[in-house]
């Protein structure tokens, strides 16, 4: 049964992210294309500031608020919704998404579903925060650090060194040990491509099956 008080919470975590999303970030890109910064590499940083601003700063606050996964899942999905429906009409929210992939989507989705499996396989919400993290914090820092670089979105090394900086040691905070190599797993599978299968999927996903692993072994 959800409460009154997750509802208002799940709102409130809701106008934050639309917020951020259609005025924060739009004039975020308006800035950087005043200061000279190419099209796509605004939108490339603005993904990213995405990322955290709204998958990870609500990852962190998820555990906190909510006490099953039913609303982060439900507003996941109806996000996952209101993004796509710009790419089916080709009225694209130009500031931020890209006509040649649909990642954003998927990355609602995955983070939708990693409360609901954590919630279901490993008994608590709070190793959630473990692959939400790695897609939202971990993944943004390795598109800074190649977006700085490359101007382009593309894979480098540095970009995976970068992100294991940040999510090994959050793993280690939520899972111990575990949760670390999580981390280290995480940011080489970011490294790979798998054709339509973006590293919004493969991240928590890899992240999720570490913790499967270890918890099936006794270890977590």
């Amino acid at each position: 049964m959800v409460s009154p008080q997750e509802l208002a919470y799940a709102l409130a975590l809701f106008a934050w992210i639309v917020l951020l999303v259609t005025v924060v970030t739009k004039k975020l890109y308006e800035w950087m294309r005043s200061r000279g910064l190419p099209h796509n590499v605004a939108i490339y940083y603005n993904r990213k500031v995405i990322h955290m601003g709204a998958g990870g700063l609500v990852a962190l606050l998820t555990p906190l608020v909510f006490r099953t996964p039913a609303l982060p899942f439900a507003f996941a999905m109806l996000l996952a919704a209101l993004t796509y429906v710009p790419h089916g009409t080709g009225r694209l929210l130009y500031w931020f998404q890209d006509p040649e992939n649909i990642y954003e989507v998927h990355f609602c989705i995955t983070w939708g579903l990693s409360w609901v499996l954590s919630w279901l396989l490993l008994g608590t919400m709070l190793y959630a925060v473990v692959p939400t993290a790695f897609m939202s914090f971990g993944d943004a820092v390795t598109g800074f650090v190649r977006n700085l670089l490359f101007r382009r979105r593309t894979k480098s090394w540095v970009g995976n060194a970068a992100m294991a900086a940040v999510c090994v040691p959050v793993g280690y905070a939520y899972a111990g040990p575990w949760g670390a190599l999580a981390g280290l797993a995480s940011s080489v599978i970011e490294h790979f491509e798998f054709g339509p299968v973006d590293d919004n999927i493969t991240v928590p996903l890899t992240a999720l099956a570490v913790l499967l692993a270890t918890r099936a072994a006794g270890l977590l």
